[in-house]
């Protein structure tokens, strides 16, 4: 697995910056953003707002992990058998 960090230029809270991600989180954060009908802007500016204590992209991460933890528990997803199937998905955003 390549875990090659990706940088992207986002606008937190009015103010221009960038954070680097994995493909994989990239691929999460957009997939929140269009579930959820934010912009990847919007999100991070809430997300910041919230943190305490951890850099922007920490927060961010952790967001991201938070809110596909709790999407899993919702639908019976966690269960053990299902590592395969995550490294296939994470072979497909190429990370």
């Amino acid at each position: 697995m390549n875990s090659q960090l990706v940088s992207r230029n986002i606008t937190v809270n009015g103010h221009r910056t960038s954070i680097r991600l994995e493909k994989a989180s990239w691929a999460g954060l957009d997939e929140i953003c269009t579930l959820e009908d934010l912009s990847v802007h919007e999100l991070c500016s809430l997300i910041d707002v919230r943190r305490t204590g951890s850099s922007r992209t920490s927060s961010v991460r952790s967001f991201i992990v938070t809110y596909f933890r709790m999407a899993a528990a919702e639908n019976g997803f966690n269960k053990s058998g299902q590592t395969k199937a995550v490294f296939s998905q994470l072979e497909a955003v190429g990370n």
